[in-house]
């Protein structure tokens, strides 16, 4: 049986991370192994993760990419799930990605991301899971239907086999934002991106700080113009950090 290794990124994750890793307790079957890779927090987040059994790392540079990337060299299991510290998973992740990947087919899957706060969020929701096929729909519309080319992001929890990410090259480890987006179309010459008919459920605090019109605004013009290739650093700045 094929293993699993999950990977959080942090940075300053102390009230979002407890309610995470108490739910990758309970998974049924268990992850091989937890790694938490932080990026020099400046809270509690790495006292929180001391008290759990996981694999805690600190790098010098707080960069999404670059911490996955490091988590992904030191995972000893079959294959990998990247997850961010604010989303929940099923108990029965580990089940779910070993059965989708047992589809040699399938490079890199991904989960409908429920964006909740007080409430789940339904038109986020629904946005987000459509961006998943309209945007390489219209940015690369060969490689969607020769290819099965899809574009998931951080909250729909990616998954891989190790090897294929390696493979790959991994993140790049250089872009400071849309670095799923881009893992994407790398792994799609691998096999197809796909997104899963499961959920897990992530914060909206990012809607809430923002507020819904601009933060729409927001994710879809970072989108459209990533397609333009406008440079991700530039994109960056609008994309502020909010913790």
């Amino acid at each position: 049986m094929t293993t699993v290794s999950i990977i959080i990124p942090t940075l300053n994750e102390e009230q979002c991370l407890p309610s995470i890793l108490d739910r990758l307790m309970q998974l049924n079957p268990s992850a091989h192994e937890i790694i938490v890779v932080d990026g020099k927090s400046h809270d509690r987040t790495c006292n929180v993760a001391q008290h759990y059994p996981v694999i805690f790392k600190t790098v010098s540079t707080a960069r999404r990419s670059l911490q996955m990337n490091e988590g992904a060299k030191i995972a000893s299991a079959d294959l990998i799930c990247f997850l961010h510290a604010d989303t929940l998973v099923p108990t029965n992740l580990v089940a779910i990605i070993q059965d989708t990947l047992a589809d040699q087919e399938i490079a890199l899957g991904g989960f409908i991301s429920l964006m909740k706060g007080n409430s789940i969020s339904w038109l986020t929701t629904s946005l987000n899971f459509i961006k998943t096929y309209l945007a390489p729909l219209l940015y690369r519309p060969d490689r969607f239907f020769r290819n099965h080319l899809r574009l998931l992001f951080g909250d729909q929890a990616m998954f891989c086999r190790r090897a294929d990410f390696l493979q790959c090259g991994g993140f790049n480890d250089k872009l400071p934002i849309m670095e799923e987006a881009d893992l994407c179309l790398k792994m799609n010459q691998i096999g197809k991106v796909k997104q899963i008919s499961q959920t897990v459920v992530s914060s909206d605090r990012r809607l809430n700080h923002w507020g819904p019109w601009k933060a729409h605004f927001i994710w879809f013009s970072i989108c459209a113009l990533w397609a333009l290739r406008v440079s991700p650093t530039w994109l960056k700045k609008f994309y502020t950090e909010i913790r």
